[in-house]
């Protein structure tokens, strides 16, 4: 009788490092597209910004590091930061921002720690939250909805605004022209509504059909389709956006149903900010997220909790950045007590112990 050897059907090939990043890449695309169409060019030139000069960064410091550029920079992980960089930048953002972000994201918090697999935080948010500190004024202006304005930007008066600071009415992007054309976020209004009650800011904030809590709520959900396109493709698994959500879900559910006056409901939380998008590109990253199933739990989980406790009652209306980083910090103490229990023995190990 004879005998044909053939491969198992159960084996298949790993996704590499490009193939992985380009998957993320257009899994943004959902996203990216909902800004541009509600807010305008702004996002799409931030993207391009970040990404021109994000791969320039990297090819001048490998040159320096006298390594060859080529491989690092076709493995795409320097563009996924330059596009999630973007994508979290506020529309129209001087043209200098998405710079000095990607010179930290890329030649800071990734190649001075050794570049891909070595860096300790997510280079992205390390880079997002320097900005944010260094210049909160230009951090914190977000274009209104297009649907809001009587005159939206064009492509080419966008490109002025970003490199010349100058708007269609002659005013200065942050100086007397701003006010028609910036407006604040659902979190932030929210959180500086001084003495009104919950229920009389919301009233007050949804008079036209295309308010500003929908309008963030729909480039919200383009994110979830984007993230549960990764989900499908599994280049990560459920655990750590689920318990980011979860737990964010129960901290404002606490909190509301005790204080519904004075505290945003469940919604607001899940469906503006960087929520959703923080959920399913930021947090997941597997360089600086926890790595055991349990030890992812506990991460998404803690920084659920850490976005509540900031946006409640730290300075910061978002705080995707600084509860991402916090938990990176943690990862590594993390993985420590989470470490799976080896095939074969009765316990997991906690380290490895000194021998005489």
């Amino acid at each position: 009788m004879a005998f044909i050897r053939v491969s198992s059907p159960h084996l298949h090939r790993p996704l590499s490092t490009n193939k992985v990043m380009q998957t993320v890449i257009l899994a943004t695309l959902p996203g990216l597209a909902a800004l541009t169409l509600l807010f305008g060019w702004g996002s799409l030139i931030n993207v391009i910004i970040a990404s021109v000069v994000g791969l320039t960064f990297e090819a001048l410091i490998l040159k320096i590091r006298q390594r060859n550029p080529l491989p690092a920079i076709k493995d795409n992980s320097a563009l996924l930061t330059c596009v999630l960089l973007g994508i979290a930048l506020p529309p129209l953002a001087p043209w200098w921002l998405p710079v000095t972000g990607t010179f930290v994201a890329i030649v800071i918090a990734k190649q001075l720690y050794g570049g891909l697999g070595n860096n300790p935080f997510n280079p992205a948010m390390v880079a997002y939250a320097l900005l944010l500190i260094s210049f909160p004024v230009e951090m914190t202006q977000w274009v209104a909805p297009a649907a809001l304005l009587d005159h939206g930007l064009s492509l080419g008066q966008s490109f002025s605004a970003v490199f010349n600071g100058t708007l269609l009415n002659g005013g200065t992007l942050f100086g007397s022209g701003t006010d028609a054309f910036t407006m604040a976020t659902p979190l932030d209004g929210f959180k500086h509504k001084g003495a009104l009650m919950a229920d009389e800011y919301w009233q007050q904030n949804s008079a036209q059909p295309e308010n500003i809590w929908q309008t963030w709520a729909i480039a919200s959900t383009a994110f979830l389709l984007g993230g549960l396109y990764l989900l499908w493709k599994r280049i990560f698994t459920w655990h750590i956006p689920v318990a980011m959500l979860g737990s964010l879900l129960v901290m404002s559910l606490l909190f509301y149903g005790a204080d519904a006056s004075n505290y945003a409901s469940p919604m607001v939380h899940l469906f503006s900010g960087a929520t959703l998008f923080g959920a399913f590109f930021i947090a997941t990253d597997p360089v600086t997220a926890a790595t055991s199933n349990k030890g992812k739990l506990w991460f998404g989980a803690g920084i659920g909790v850490l976005v509540y406790v900031i946006r409640t009652w730290g300075n910061y209306p978002d705080a995707i950045a600084f509860s991402v980083l916090l938990m990176n910090f943690a990862a590594p103490f993390i993985d420590y007590y989470t470490q799976p229990r080896s095939f074969g023995h009765s316990k997991a190990r906690k380290g490895i112990k000194n021998e005489p």
